[in-house]
């Protein structure tokens, strides 16, 4: 019904960018590419315009002459023209053959057009107009010679037109076949990307170590006075979200050399030896800046342990990661080349790439403590209008374990919950929603539960609460909720403390919490129903950890087993086995079983000693739906004075009740 954050607490959180000027960067010399015009190349506007320019040519040609005919005077009819030329007024007049138009001038010096018989006049108007028009002629309209030539060419340039288009594609297609072996790493110009430290909140170690390497290529002569040797490759390690690509980033923008970034899986391709060829490329491509910075991301697709897995590896694989050991090995004849690389499973990698004079330095980037969880904060909410009760220390200290892409995402969740409400503005409650969503669920409006439901949702809910109050070494109580959120009913919520090390203590603790809604359910109603199930799959996944991993168990001893790996992982199928005997595994299985009995029993006894609290909490819950960690606490409280025992709790829970 509910969830627990297992230890160690929820995967982390990352960086953020601060506000910052960008420091003043010398210049660097072009990654690609060259000046154009002092190659005395075209310009690219002449290429751009070149087209619509003929465009517009070929329908002046056209067009034109059609427009610029001339003034052909007013326009009369036929029976009025041969009226005039009958009385003698008509001094010259033409007559079209094809279209039977009449253009012609009155002896008053006007003009003037009509329309005839495209057959030409009868004999009768003949013999008049000749008779009395000085100047009669039958004429016949010209040609345009341009559409004529064109009616000619028009078919013999289609035919060369698609000739041609057929061998350019067939040039594109054998182009690309044998482009397909060069990298396509992404040269940074010097503008570009623009972030550099200053834009990274916190995280001062990390940027201190990448800060020699690219000191090494902006000022190499402070390292060899002393005989110093910077490290030839970075290894970025660190869970996702935490801003690894971003540092990156801010070396593009720092370093003032080439820059060139590449994915992992950019080296991949269905043809064997491709990907070897893309390394060689995109080594050549740095060696020719001269000092250069190269950055892969997500390693681990190409830099897996060789020879694992299912069939014995991948040989298109094995095969890049060879060329780029190679290369790597090959930096001592190519001084002012430093290799940036990420990723998330450092515990994959092959052994060779991680060996000194390669991947020599793994810095690793954590997830933020709270003044950097602070800092980030401050980044996301700058660009956006808050409100005067929304407090980021506050904020910060309730988020603990989120990475710097989970505390964008609250920040952005806060403001669209503000514009779903209506505000203009970013308030305290939005925050506060926007936490609940991101780390509970949203909330499912549309499930409506029964009486019978409710109610055993409101114990089992305030069987965890109440044991989360009472109990010294787990986390504090936060808020407790009987509104289905996300896959759960109800839930629970204790906020993890920023914490490095685990005590046994705790994960009892947290065991004992974790039983508290199934007793609670047996003591109330006497039988238990389907909604433990994710509290006895937590609680069995500690307690088998604490057998199996962390030695915490008098019986098994300083011994530990981890499960079985994944094979997809690099690990080798044939060689994974049980490394214990049978009597070793009942061991295990009869300690696990110990440590979850003992705490079952635990929970039953403290709630039956609260048992009047527990129906408080219960009914404040039917009455409420949600209730803070200092209120479950003045209801315990309050069961214990009704029930005459004289006895103060020391409550834990975040805040402090009244």
């Amino acid at each position: 019904m509910d969830k627990l954050p297992p230890p160690p607490p929820p995967p982390p959180p990352g960086n953020g960018r601060s506000p910052g000027q960008r420091p003043e960067r010398p210049d660097r010399r072009p990654t690609s590419g060259g000046d154009d015009e002092e190659r005395g190349s075209t310009p690219p506007w002449v290429k751009r315009w070149l087209p619509w320019i003929a465009v517009g040519l070929f329908l002046a040609i056209v067009l034109v002459p059609a427009f610029t005919s001339g003034d052909n005077g007013d326009e009369i009819s036929y029976s009025e023209f041969i009226s005039e030329v009958a009385a003698g007024d008509v001094v010259q007049a033409e007559w079209e053959n094809e279209t039977g138009s009449i253009t012609g001038e009155f002896d008053t010096g006007d003009r003037f057009n009509t329309t005839g018989q495209a057959a030409g006049p009868s004999d009768a108007d003949e013999a008049t107009i000749r008779e009395n028009v000085p100047d009669f002629n039958f004429t016949q309209p010209s040609s345009n010679w341009f559409l004529g030539i064109l009616s000619l060419l028009l078919p013999i340039l289609l035919i060369i037109g698609f000739f041609v288009w057929l061998q350019r594609r067939a040039q594109g297609q054998m182009g690309n076949v044998m482009s397909i072996g060069r990298s396509k790493a992404k040269a940074y110009q010097a503008d570009k990307p623009s972030t550099t430290f200053a834009d990274i909140a916190g995280y001062e170690g990390v940027k201190q170590e990448i800060t020699e390497a690219v000191d090494f290529l902006r000022m190499p002569e402070r390292f060899h006075e002393i005989g110093a040797r910077v490290p030839k490759g970075l290894l970025l390690v660190g869970p996702p979200g935490t801003g690894k690509t971003l540092f990156a980033r801010a070396v593009a923008g720092e370093a003032g050399v080439g820059f060139l970034s590449v994915t992992g899986s950019d080296f991949m391709e269905m043809f064997v030896g491709v990907g070897a060829s893309r390394v060689r490329d995109l080594f050549q491509q740095a060696r020719r800046m001269g000092k250069a910075i190269i950055f892969i991301d997500e390693i681990d697709s190409i830099g897996r342990k060789r020879g694992a897995g299912l069939g014995g590896g991948h040989d298109e694989r094995e095969q890049t990661l060879n060329q780029m050991l190679s290369e790597m090995d090959g930096f001592e004849t190519s001084e002012g080349i430093v290799i940036m690389a990420a990723t998330n499973r450092p515990d994959i990698l092959d052994p060779a790439l991680l060996r000194p004079g390669r991947f020599d330095r793994q810095i690793v980037v954590p997830l933020p403590e709270y003044e950097e969880r602070k800092a980030i904060l401050e980044v996301h909410s700058r660009d956006k209008r808050m409100g005067g009760d929304v407090d980021l220390d506050t904020m910060a200290r309730a988020t603990p374990g989120m990475a710097g892409a989970d505390l964008a995402n609250l920040v952005n969740e806060a403001a669209l919950i503000a514009v779903r409400r209506g505000s203009k503005e970013i308030e305290r409650i939005d925050f506060e929603n926007a936490r609940d969503r991101v780390v509970l669920g949203a909330q499912r409006e549309s499930l409506i539960m029964n009486a019978e439901e409710k109610r055993a949702t409101a114990y089992h809910e305030g069987g965890h609460a109440l044991l989360s109050v009472v109990l010294p070494n787990g986390d504090p109580l936060h808020k407790v909720t009987i509104l289905p959120r996300g896959m759960a009913l109800g839930v629970t919520w204790s906020l993890p403390q920023e914490r490095h090390t685990y005590s046994k203590e705790y994960f009892e603790d947290t065991i004992c919490k974790a039983m508290g809604g199934r007793v609670a359910e047996k003591i109330v109603f006497g039988h238990l129903n389907s909604g433990a199930a994710n509290d006895l799959e937590q609680a069995t996944n500690i307690g088998r950890r604490m057998v199996r991993e962390w030695g915490m168990s008098d019986e098994v001893g300083p011994m530990a087993w981890h499960s079985q790996q994944q094979v997809f992982l690099g690990e080798d199928l044939m060689s994974q086995g049980r490394e214990y005997s049978d009597e070793t595994a009942k061991l295990l299985d009869d300690e696990i079983a110990k440590i979850l009995h003992g705490q079952e029993q635990r929970a039953h006894h403290l709630l039956t000693k609260h048992r009047r609290g527990l129906e408080l909490i219960a009914e404040s819950l039917l009455e409420h739906e949600t209730i803070d960690g200092p209120a479950v606490a003045r209801l315990i409280q309050q069961g214990l004075d009704e029930a005459g025992v004289d006895e103060q709790i020391d409550a834990n829970v975040l805040g402090t009740p009244e």
